[in-house]
């Protein structure tokens, strides 16, 4: 692989408007605020230069990585190799009659917004997920009953060729916090949702109620990635935590919420370690305790200070 210096050299004499750091800490942009440095971070702001950017890193064999606006997500201490896009400087929304034409690096919350404003009708169950576009049709993000895969039209992508291609709805395979483009690793540039026009204070009613209810049962005080674990059949993750007793427990810096049992907070200048240690704990008791799996929602990824995490205590 190419040196940090010269990947960075070529980046910034080849793509003038994006922004490009070496070495750079990636505790900044993470909801955690933990993680590891980014060897190389660049923020484009064109979809030209993202695919730009991604064709030539494939070209070079460099290791690539795309956050959003990190809020779903665990960096590892270590740190992320090669180059990292953050593509929150991609954030342009346009609204076309019934329609948002969306970049990856907007704000859902600030989405759910722009329709409020235009009279539309069917994204009030967003206007509390902390994530970028990106990162909800990524994982078909969803809350309080609502997922983004009942509102998509298309989804325009960059693979990691670098090409260019547009998904329609049924092409996504949207499910339960997965689509097509985890498996095939593409990158969102922008997504059309179809909306349904509505009244301005309907819509505004339905998306305070249900800012209420957030603020009232998430623990928003503190930094967090959300919720940790995916929902397992038949379960509500937050009760099986909360009944075997582990609602509260801190693990270094990390915490159980003791708001909701669904999130692990940062109170104490946690690490990505404390937290992956902490998950390892709950998934192990409640496996013990219940015989049920817990499999992650929130995406882990980079490499470990050390190369093996310590063995998780009995």
């Amino acid at each position: 692989m190419l040196e940090k210096q010269q990947i960075a050299k070529e980046l910034r004499q080849l793509f003038p408007l994006t922004i490009v750091k070496k070495n750079e800490p990636l505790n900044k942009y993470t909801y955690t605020k933990t993680g590891g440095a980014g060897d190389i971070v660049v923020f484009p702001n064109t979809k030209e230069d993202v695919q730009g950017i991604v064709k030539w890193v494939h070209e070079h064999k460099v290791p690539l990585t795309i956050l959003g606006n990190s809020s779903n997500v665990i960096i590892k201490d270590g740190g992320i190799r090669g180059v990292v896009i953050i593509l929150t400087d991609l954030n342009e929304v346009e609204i076309k009659k019934n329609k948002l034409v969306v970049q990856s690096g907007a704000s859902i919350i600030e989405t759910a917004q722009k329709a409020l404003s235009a009279n539309l009708t069917g994204l009030e169950f967003a206007c509390g997920i902390p994530g970028s576009v990106g990162g909800a049709v990524f994982m078909n993000a969803g809350a309080y009953g609502g997922e983004v895969k009942t509102v998509i039209k298309s989804v325009e992508v960059v693979t990691l060729e670098g090409k260019r291609h547009v998904y329609s709805n049924e092409e996504m395979a949207f499910g339960y916090r997965t689509s097509v483009i985890q498996e095939r690793g593409d990158i969102v540039l922008e997504t059309v949702f179809e909306l349904e026009k509505g009244k301005f204070e309907h819509i505004k009613e339905k998306m305070d109620e249900l800012t209420e209810l957030r603020e009232s049962k998430q623990p928003l005080e503190y930094p967090s990635c959300g919720s940790v674990f995916k929902r397992p059949t038949g379960y509500f993750t937050g009760k099986l935590i909360q009944d075997a007793g582990l609602q509260g427990k801190i693990w270094g810096g990390a915490q159980i919420s003791t708001k909701h049992a669904g999130f692990i907070v940062n109170i104490n200048n946690a690490t990505a370690t404390d937290y992956l240690e902490l998950i390892a704990y709950i998934q192990k008791t409640i496996k013990e305790v219940y015989d049920v799996t817990l499999e992650t929602e929130v995406r882990v990824i980079g490499e470990n200070l050390v190369e093996n995490i310590a063995a998780v205590p009995s």
